[in-house]
């Protein structure tokens, strides 16, 4: 039976079982507010959906303003999924939505929360609740589609079914990622670059301690002023989106500090969300270099829910079918 299920999971996660809304139907339009939470809503519903972004990957998100061709679209739209609300862009949707100038389903941080998702507390600023990169945890990845789903089915319940569908292949192909890699790094640190970079590190159990940008509007720490808290993490982790100067700073840091550096993406435009999940995680587990593996199996067999986790995640077949990656 389980093998059975096996096999039906594998189907879903390659993709063999999604559905879609008809081609006669013309599809919902929804606008992101950035390529990331794009590539979340693209990979969750696929063709069912037409998406859009409004920031075009390279612009400053927290400079960009909206154009009048963009209002237009947005007059179009019938769901616009943010960040959460705390962009200007995002904060003007909000007014324009208010005013009755828009009139799309318009997803902010109430919605997401709604359905699980959570800001970590900025260790080294006070434990304020960081905005920043909140789409690199992969719950409040999930808990955005979900949010997502719930919108298009009140806006097109003649498909609602579909969109179920779709998001459970969804969760379950983010899932398959994160149960495969979840807690390796139990009790580790690290000093980030920049706020985004938290979300893609610490629901792998490596806790970010310092940041050299501490928040948006904060001047940048020079490396001399954290070498005495790097020289106590086990990495120095930092966006290959961010400025060359944050980004020489980083690996400056990892230089006085002797830690390994690992670069990961936190903004990006036309690539799924789960290829991007995966690559970062990877790129993090080589850094580190401490991981070693143990056989999983269940009853004098293998546990073939692993298996198609660690397929998914990028193992080879041999590795997948008796080990398990663990801190």
């Amino acid at each position: 039976m389980r093998w059975g299920y096996g096999l039906l999971l594998i189907m879903i996660i390659l993709g063999v079982l999604t559905p879609g809304v008809s081609a006669e139907k013309e599809r919902p339009l929804v606008v992101a507010s950035i390529g990331p939470i794009a590539s979340i809503v693209r990979e969750a519903f696929g063709d069912s959906v037409e998406v859009v972004t409004l920031i075009p990957l390279g612009a400053d998100p927290h400079e960009y303003q909206l154009s009048a061709k963009q209002i237009e679209l947005l007059q179009k739209a019938d769901v616009v999924v943010t960040t959460g609300g705390h962009l200007p862009v995002e904060a003007k949707i909000a007014q324009l939505k208010e005013e009755g100038v828009i009139t799309a389903e318009l997803l902010l941080i109430d919605d997401f929360k709604a359905k699980g998702f959570r800001y970590l507390p900025e260790h080294w600023y006070s434990d304020k609740d960081n905005p920043h990169g909140t789409w690199l945890d992969p719950d409040n990845a999930v808990a955005m589609a979900s949010a997502t789903e719930e919108a298009l089915e009140r806006v097109d319940p003649e498909n609602a079914e579909t969109y179920r569908r779709e998001f459970e292949l969804f969760r379950t192909r983010v899932e398959a990622i994160k149960e495969a890699f979840s807690g390796v790094f139990a009790n580790k640190s690290a000093v980030i670059n920049m706020p985004p970079v938290q979300y893609a590190i610490e629901w792998l159990g490596i806790k970010a301690i310092a940041s050299i940008k501490p928040e948006e509007e904060v001047p940048a720490k020079g490396a001399d002023e954290l070498v005495h808290v790097a020289e106590r993490s086990d990495v120095i982790v930092y966006s290959l989106q961010s400025p060359e100067q944050l980004k020489n700073a980083a690996f400056e840091l990892a230089e006085k500090s002797g830690k390994p550096t690992a670069g990961v993406v936190v903004f990006w435009e036309g690539r799924p969300y789960t290829e991007i999940l995966r690559e970062n995680t990877v790129n993090v587990l080589k850094a580190v270099k401490e991981t070693k593996v143990e056989e999983r199996k269940i009853g004098g067999g293998y546990d073939p829910i692993y298996v198609i986790s660690a397929l998914f995640a990028g193992l080879s077949l041999g590795t997948a079918l008796g080990y398990v990656l663990k801190g």
